[in-house]
């Protein structure tokens, strides 16, 4: 039978030296990649983009924000989203997490292509901003018919 003895430390010197050492490990675990990525908060909105022959769509999760706090520009190739996200803070409370921030954010995304901007349709649903956008006539694919030489 095996036996293990736990180390307690009783100078109050490694009991600080061991409470810094476990604050600094959390403090490069927090701005290091996980397993599943990295654990701060990356670029805000999250967005994905993809086109079929006609249009470019942008997907963004934009998750407690308001349709009056957003706005959407979109110029000749790219596309912008500004917003506000307000976080209420309670008062008279010790946090044990706050992971949600809030305030104001921009993000340019831009296209492969040219787009319509008067052809431009957003919708809002359960947090998700989809956008989508024409493409510019000059920017869809042309059929080239190919004369053969007899």
């Amino acid at each position: 039978m095996n036996r293990y003895r736990w180390f307690v430390p009783r100078d109050p010197f490694l009991n600080e030296f061991s409470r810094l050492q476990q604050q600094m490990a959390r403090i490069v675990d927090h701005f290091s990649p996980g397993e599943g990525g990295p654990r701060t908060m990356g670029v805000f909105p999250a967005v994905n983009v993809y086109e079929d022959s006609d249009n470019y769509f942008l997907n963004a999760e934009i998750p407690g924000i308001e349709q009056k706090d957003l706005e959407i520009t979109a110029v000749y190739d790219s596309i912008t989203l500004k917003g506000e996200r307000k976080i209420e803070d309670a008062e008279d409370v010790n946090y044990h997490r706050r992971e949600r921030s809030g305030g104001k954010f921009s993000r340019v995304v831009t296209l492969g292509d040219r787009i319509d901007p008067e052809k431009v349709e957003a919708s809002l649903k359960n947090g998700v901003l989809t956008v989508k956008m024409a493409k510019a006539e000059e920017s869809k694919p042309k059929q080239i018919t190919i004369k053969a030489n007899e």
